[in-house]
């Protein structure tokens, strides 16, 4: 049996290394290193595969928040809403241009941000919503905007951890997630759904104006050589990882029906467990499995985590600390949120490996020490 990895890129990069070192090949070849036919050609060919009209490439899935969030000219201590359960650099990006995350708590069944909470947090100082596809399970984004048209509040979607996701609105509509709100930002860290071999990221819109915006700002204000018309930043995506991207982009969906079939053997080793909550799945999307994260009830997490580890079977908790008790929130009073979801998950959650490569061995190799643990702890 293989090492089992939480995530294996490097057997998935065995499957595809001939596509992906042609194309290196040809960058190299071609010296077009920074914006590149081989980039030019990604924003297309990512652009038709989301139905999104305007794909912009940027350096990483934060610089697509940050850039997202200047393109639409907020002010210093305008309130921005986002979950507190998700990785830092969601509501990193709002401190960091000097406007005020409000936090609010999450659903406990998708780990998304709770629609009602959204609700009852908005003030007349609120000027956007920050849902997370937290995991590969999208945010409720019908009831999220009805909630922004309501309030005429800008909706910007993080989707690093759900490229790919199939959201149905009730009328039947399909679109995909990080092209529903006014912007899309993603990441395309190594790990990701579609990952590069380095850093990288995008950001999506159908409005003309904003991608307008969006690729001044990701060009140090610039849409002329030399002449700067606004405030910007440097924030590329180099042709190489465009290059793995291209390849990559074509056998997303062959990832994501991977992904979901190593969820349906953790789920069916699972299923009847009283100790274990597996991944919920909202009727409203497909669940792309960015992680395959369970809730634990009356297991030692610490326990198992240690003892899969011992197994050689890695396992990662996503998140230990949420963002509101993050001492960089200190001074946001952190501690006065009550946020009772968030704080309960993050003391129950654990992630087991998930990627393209597992194969049926080593699922049953980890979930079967998985019910071990489970079943002869007290």
């Amino acid at each position: 049996m293989h090492s089992i990895q939480m995530v294996d890129l490097k057997r998935q990069y065995t499957r595809i290394k001939a596509e992906v070192d042609a194309g290196i090949r040809e960058v190299i070849d071609n010296t077009a290193f920074i914006n590149g036919k081989a980039v030019t050609d990604f924003a297309g060919n990512l652009s038709k595969y989301l139905g999104s009209k305007y794909v912009i490439p940027c350096a990483n899935g934060t610089d697509a928040l940050q850039i997202a969030m200047m393109s639409l000219n907020f002010q210093p201590g305008d309130e921005i809403i986002a979950p507190s359960f998700t990785y830092i650099a969601t509501t990193e990006v709002i401190a960091l241009l000097r406007l005020k995350t409000v936090f609010v708590d999450v659903d406990a069944q998708t780990f998304c941000i709770d629609p009602q909470a959204i609700e009852k947090a908005i003030t007349p100082k609120t000027k956007a919503i920050v849902p997370v596809h937290l995991y590969g399970q999208a945010a409720n984004m019908e009831a999220i905007m009805d909630i922004a048209r309501r309030h005429n509040l800008y909706v910007i979607e993080d989707n690093a951890q759900a490229i790919g996701s199939d959201y149905t609105f009730s009328n039947g509509t399909v679109k995909k997630t990080g092209t529903i709100g006014t912007i899309g930002a993603t990441s395309f860290f190594p790990s990701k759904n579609l990952g590069c071999y380095g850093d990288g990221g995008a950001i999506f819109t159908d409005d003309e104006t904003l991608a307008s915006r969006l690729k001044m700002i990701a060009n140090h204000g610039q849409s002329t050589r030399y002449y700067h018309d606004m405030v910007g930043c440097n924030s590329r995506l180099d042709s190489i990882q465009a290059a793995v991207l291209n390849v990559k982009l074509k056998h997303l969906d062959a990832y994501i029906a991977a992904r979901i079939s190593a969820a349906e053997v953790y789920d069916s080793a699972f299923a009847n467990q009283s100790k274990i909550k597996t991944p919920y799945r909202a009727p409203y999307s497909n669940h792309v499995f960015h992680q395959y994260t369970l809730i634990l009830e009356g297991v030692d997490r610490d326990g198992l985590n240690k003892f899969l580890a011992e197994k050689n079977i890695p396992s990662m908790i996503y998140y230990p600390v949420p963002a509101h008790r993050q001492k960089m929130f200190k001074s946001l009073g952190g501690n006065e949120y009550k946020l009772e979801v968030t704080d309960w998950l993050t003391t129950r959650v654990i992630s087991l490996p998930m990627h393209t490569e597992l194969t049926t061995e080593q699922l049953t190799y980890i979930t079967d020490n998985v019910l071990e643990y489970i079943n002869e702890t007290p």
